[in-house]
Protein backbone atom coordinates (compact mmCIF):
# COMPACT_ATOMS: atom_id res chain seq x y z
CA UNK A 1 0.00 0.00 0.00
CA UNK A 2 1.40 3.45 -0.98
CA UNK A 3 1.74 6.27 1.55
CA UNK A 4 3.04 9.18 1.92
CA UNK A 5 2.90 10.72 5.15
CA UNK A 6 3.68 14.39 5.95
CA UNK A 7 4.42 16.12 9.10
CA UNK A 8 6.23 19.04 10.49
CA UNK A 9 3.53 21.67 9.77
CA UNK A 10 1.95 23.95 12.32
CA UNK A 11 1.31 27.72 13.66
CA UNK A 12 4.64 30.10 13.61
CA UNK A 13 5.68 33.81 13.24
CA UNK A 14 6.44 35.46 10.71
CA UNK A 15 10.16 34.96 10.38
CA UNK A 16 10.33 31.87 12.04
CA UNK A 17 11.13 28.53 10.91
CA UNK A 18 9.39 25.13 10.39
CA UNK A 19 11.00 21.79 8.98
CA UNK A 20 8.22 19.90 7.11
CA UNK A 21 8.85 15.67 6.59
CA UNK A 22 7.21 13.52 4.20
CA UNK A 23 7.91 9.84 4.45
CA UNK A 24 7.09 7.37 1.35
CA UNK A 25 6.40 3.75 1.74
CA UNK A 26 5.52 1.07 -0.60
CA UNK A 27 6.71 2.48 -3.89
CA UNK A 28 8.77 1.14 -5.75
CA UNK A 29 11.97 3.02 -6.77
CA UNK A 30 11.24 6.58 -6.13
CA UNK A 31 13.17 8.94 -8.90
CA UNK A 32 11.73 12.79 -7.84
CA UNK A 33 10.21 14.32 -5.08
CA UNK A 34 8.97 17.41 -4.19
CA UNK A 35 6.52 20.05 -2.33
CA UNK A 36 3.82 21.63 -3.32
CA UNK A 37 1.36 24.17 -1.69
CA UNK A 38 -2.37 25.15 -1.57
CA UNK A 39 -3.45 28.56 -0.18
CA UNK A 40 -7.37 28.99 0.11
CA UNK A 41 -8.84 30.19 -3.08
CA UNK A 42 -5.38 29.52 -5.00
CA UNK A 43 -4.53 26.68 -7.44
CA UNK A 44 -1.62 23.98 -6.30
CA UNK A 45 1.72 25.31 -6.80
CA UNK A 46 5.01 23.85 -6.42
CA UNK A 47 7.40 25.09 -3.71
CA UNK A 48 10.60 22.56 -4.54
CA UNK A 49 11.41 19.56 -6.00
CA UNK A 50 14.74 17.36 -5.89
CA UNK A 51 15.64 14.45 -8.27
CA UNK A 52 17.11 11.20 -7.06
CA UNK A 53 20.62 12.67 -7.26
CA UNK A 54 20.32 16.11 -5.62
CA UNK A 55 19.09 18.38 -7.85
CA UNK A 56 16.65 20.80 -6.98
CA UNK A 57 14.45 23.16 -8.10
CA UNK A 58 12.64 25.96 -6.38
CA UNK A 59 9.67 28.58 -6.78
CA UNK A 60 11.32 32.10 -6.98
CA UNK A 61 9.30 32.83 -3.95
CA UNK A 62 11.18 30.62 -1.85
CA UNK A 63 14.17 30.81 -3.31
CA UNK A 64 17.22 31.85 -0.46
CA UNK A 65 14.58 30.58 2.55
CA UNK A 66 13.51 27.52 1.74
CA UNK A 67 15.87 24.38 1.15
CA UNK A 68 14.72 20.82 0.04
CA UNK A 69 16.64 17.52 0.63
CA UNK A 70 15.88 14.04 0.80
CA UNK A 71 17.47 10.60 2.03
CA UNK A 72 17.38 7.80 -0.25
CA UNK A 73 17.75 4.99 2.06
CA UNK A 74 14.23 6.10 4.10
CA UNK A 75 12.53 7.69 0.98
CA UNK A 76 12.09 10.50 3.04
CA UNK A 77 12.03 13.81 1.63
CA UNK A 78 12.14 17.34 3.93
CA UNK A 79 11.47 20.90 3.21
CA UNK A 80 13.62 23.03 5.54
CA UNK A 81 11.61 26.55 5.80
CA UNK A 82 12.91 29.74 6.91
CA UNK A 83 12.13 33.36 7.00
CA UNK A 84 8.58 32.08 6.52
CA UNK A 85 5.88 35.25 5.19
CA UNK A 86 2.11 35.18 6.05
CA UNK A 87 2.42 34.56 2.25
CA UNK A 88 3.85 31.37 2.73
CA UNK A 89 0.77 29.69 4.80
CA UNK A 90 -0.78 26.87 2.89
CA UNK A 91 -1.87 23.29 3.17
CA UNK A 92 1.99 21.54 2.06
CA UNK A 93 1.66 19.02 0.27
CA UNK A 94 4.07 16.18 -0.67
CA UNK A 95 4.63 13.73 -3.62
CA UNK A 96 6.71 11.11 -5.16
CA UNK A 97 7.09 9.52 -8.44
CA UNK A 98 7.97 5.90 -9.09
CA UNK A 99 9.79 4.66 -11.67
CA UNK A 100 7.28 2.24 -12.75
CA UNK A 101 4.76 5.03 -12.97
CA UNK A 102 7.07 8.15 -13.68
CA UNK A 103 4.02 10.26 -14.68
CA UNK A 104 1.79 10.39 -12.23
CA UNK A 105 2.79 11.16 -8.63
CA UNK A 106 1.93 9.96 -5.72
CA UNK A 107 0.56 12.26 -3.24
CA UNK A 108 0.21 12.94 0.49
CA UNK A 109 -2.57 14.46 2.82
CA UNK A 110 -0.91 17.43 3.33
CA UNK A 111 0.28 19.48 6.37
CA UNK A 112 -0.84 22.66 7.73
CA UNK A 113 1.43 25.67 7.61
CA UNK A 114 -0.27 28.52 9.12
CA UNK A 115 2.26 31.72 9.29
CA UNK A 116 0.93 35.14 12.17
CA UNK A 117 1.82 38.05 11.42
Amino acid sequence: QVQLVESGGGLVQAGGSLRLSCAASGIIFIINMGWYRQAPGKQRELVASITRDGTTNYADSVKGRFTISRDNAKNTVYLQMNSLKPEDAAVYYCNAFSVRRPQNAYWGQGTQVTVSS
